[in-house]
């Protein structure tokens, strides 16, 4: 390891399914690993069959967190909610393996990411509740999800506030700037502690953030991994590879 590398900081990244990490298919990962250095940091890949003891030692080496998409859906019952009919399988190694990871994070203050699934699951990790199917639960004319061609939706969204409003006046991006989008569940009561601080412009939740508490933690129901060049999806890996550097608060 070259000493630029050892002065990175390690940024934890989970594989997305079991089922993709059994395959080793890493054309989703791919783009949160490169988004990761791209912004200054050394992803650390997360595998979801680590054993208890294993996974929290792993997890206190780490100086960041990103949470990434996944075609799962996190399990319903956690919120004491049945199974919506449209609602994919939950993958219980990836639920269980996020919220090892956060315990770690918020306990020892380190930054996190959580991107599209990973900001569902920050919101259920802090006692939130989810919408389980937009499409048939929202009236709305804007497309969440991707098309038959599997290119993501795009929309405006308006920032409300927090972090997120912070990057935005940094980079003159003004307050409702364009996200991809390929989802089919979102936020629908914040966590304990989360705010709101982004929604697309049929109401439904863009991003959450942990309120009151001097840790980075932003969720963001979008793909910035996806979005290369983009100067907020950028921006928001930069400020968590600069908020990994801070000393632990």
């Amino acid at each position: 390891m070259t000493p630029e590398a050892d002065s990175r900081p390690r940024v934890g990244v989970p594989w997305r399914t079991v089922a993709e990490e059994s395959a080793n298919k890493r054309e989703r990962i791919e783009n949160y690993l490169r988004a990761v250095r791209e912004a200054g940091g050394e992803p650390v890949v997360v595998s979801l069959r680590l054993p208890q003891n294993q996974l929290r030692e792993l997890a206190r080496s780490l100086d960041a967190i990103v949470l990434t998409g996944s075609p799962a859906d996190v399990e319903p019952e956690r919120w004491g909610s049945a199974r919506h009919p449209a609602a994919n399988a939950p993958d219980l190694d990836r639920e269980r393996t996020d919220g090892a990871l956060l315990e770690d994070a918020l306990a020892a203050g380190k930054p996190v990411l959580a991107i599209c699934y990973g900001a569902q699951l920050l919101n259920v990790h802090f006692g939130g509740s989810l919408l389980q199917d937009i499409p048939s639960e929202v009236r709305t004319t804007i497309d969440h999800d991707q098309d038959e061609d599997g290119h993501d939706a795009l929309h405006g969204v308006r920032i409300e506030g927090g972090h997120l409003a912070e990057l935005a006046a940094e980079l003159g991006a003004g307050s409702e700037p364009k996200i991809n989008s390929s989802h089919h569940q979102a936020v629908l009561q914040p966590g304990r502690g989360l705010r709101i601080t982004a929604r697309s412009p049929d109401g439904v939740v863009e991003a959450v953030e942990w309120d009151g508490s001097k840790v980075w933690v932003v969720g963001v129901q979008w793909h910035p991994e996806r979005m290369r060049g983009d100067a907020l999806a950028d921006a928001l890996f930069r400020r968590l590879v600069s908020e990994a550097r801070k000393p632990a608060r």
